[in-house]
Order: C-alpha cells, then structure tokens, then sequence
C-alpha cells in the first residue's frame, strides 16, 4: 500500500514539488526511490496517486498518475470547544479529535483555565492535524481556530446548531438521552477545563439555548470527556454523506 503524504501546496498540475518535513520524511526515513509510487493529499478532500520521477536531498518531485475524490468526513459537522488540558494531552486529544472527524475545534480560554495556548503551541496542534490526517486517511484537514473566550465563543457559536454543554451536575441530562434526530447538519460541543465551568459560564449558555448534558457519575478528565461526547455525536452520522 502506497504512502500517504500531505502537500501543503495546493495540487493543480500534473507535477508537484515535496519539500520540508515530507520530503525528509520519504528520502531519510523510508528512503523511497524514483519509481516508487505515493498518495498525496492537500486538504481538499482529493487523493492523487504518484511516482516519484525525481529526487535530491532535499526535494521530491513527482508525477501525478490519477485522482478521486473520497469523502471520509461525517454526514454532520461536529464544533468542538474545548479547555484544551497540559502538554501532550492536548496533542492526544487533537488527534483523535482527526480520527473521529470532528470538523473544527476552538480552543477556549475559561474562567478556570489552566492553559493559556500561545501560538507555538497552535502550531504544534497544526502539525498534529496533518500528521492524524495522514495516518487515518481523511483528505480535509480539520480546522483549528484560534484560542477564544468562552463568553465569545457563545456569542460565535449561535444558529440552528444542536448545541451541547458538558456538565457533570445532575441538572445535566445525560448523554444517551440526546435524540439523535436533533442533531441536523451541525452540532457544537462545549467541554471546560479540568475545574469544570464556572457557574457564570454555565448560566451564560443556558442563555443561549445550549442544552447541559452529563457523562455519568464519574469525574472525566477533559480529553475523555471531549471525546465521549463526540464519539457518541459521530456514531449518530454516517460518513460519506
């Protein structure tokens, strides 16, 4: 099975340049040869199937030989807002967000934050979206917004979207109760840090008709809860749609 690798270019000719980290990637790690064939993808829901035709040491060039159009996204558009949690855990939490074909997620700064993403942080998490794209085979890059409050976010996020707020107080329903004939063609998630939201924020989106829901008895860390939820979400929506 050919390679896959992502093309930041946008690809609109039969030839196409690797460089940067992709091409040390195929001359250095697998060293790949002339003739050897790859999958590319830029981020547009295309595959192209090449052949190298030319190599030096820091550059791949290859030739397209044919394309298709697969769509592996979700039939509903998942938003996910998340406190996003410490060091790797936010990278873990990024890339099975990748996996399970979440759409966009936006950082949120809350009221009980501990982490305040700056932007060597977001580029990392870049990274980490490209590299979960590579390995699961999603040709659409997931969006990664920029870091946001969470009282903005509200004000962004209105609109016929099914919206959903994490909560672990009884006055949550919980999760499984969510009627999945709800969800329509976008859903929006809000998950808080490891403190929960603060009882401003919580009234704040009730406010804004979003709908509190619980995930059992138990305290979740914030990337199991993330991803509960959208594990859940995704399950409801057939890909390919």
């Amino acid at each position: 099975m050919a390679r896959r690798f992502f093309s930041s270019a946008s690809i609109q000719s039969p030839r196409i340049e690797i460089s940067g980290s992709e091409a040390h990637h195929i001359l250095h790690v697998l060293r790949l040869e002339v003739g050897d064939r790859v999958n590319l993808f830029d981020g547009t829901g295309v595959e192209y199937q090449a052949r190298i035709d030319a190599i030096s040491r820091q550059k791949v060039d290859c030739v397209i030989e044919d394309q298709q159009t697969v769509n592996r996204e979700l039939g509903v558009e998942i938003h996910l807002g998340v406190a996003l949690p410490k060091g790797d855990r936010s990278r873990w939490l990024i890339e099975k967000a990748v996996e399970l074909g979440v759409h966009r997620v936006v950082p949120l700064e809350c009221e009980r934050s501990v982490v305040h993403m700056r932007s060597a942080s977001i580029s990392r998490l870049s990274k980490a979206v490209i590299e979960a794209s590579k390995q699961c085979g999603r040709n659409q890059l997931m969006e990664l917004g920029a870091p946001v409050s969470f009282f903005q976010w509200l004000e962004e996020a209105q609109g016929d979207a099914l919206r959903l707020m994490a909560h672990p107080e009884e006055a949550g329903c919980p999760l499984h109760t969510i009627d999945a004939c709800q969800t329509g063609e976008t859903v929006k998630i809000a998950i808080g840090p490891e403190g929960g939201f603060s009882e401003a924020e919580v009234r704040a989106a009730v406010a804004h008709d979003w709908q509190l829901v619980t995930l059992g008895p138990r305290t979740l860390r914030v990337e199991t809860a993330a991803l509960a939820v959208v594990a859940s979400i995704s399950s409801w929506s057939r890909t390919g749609q």
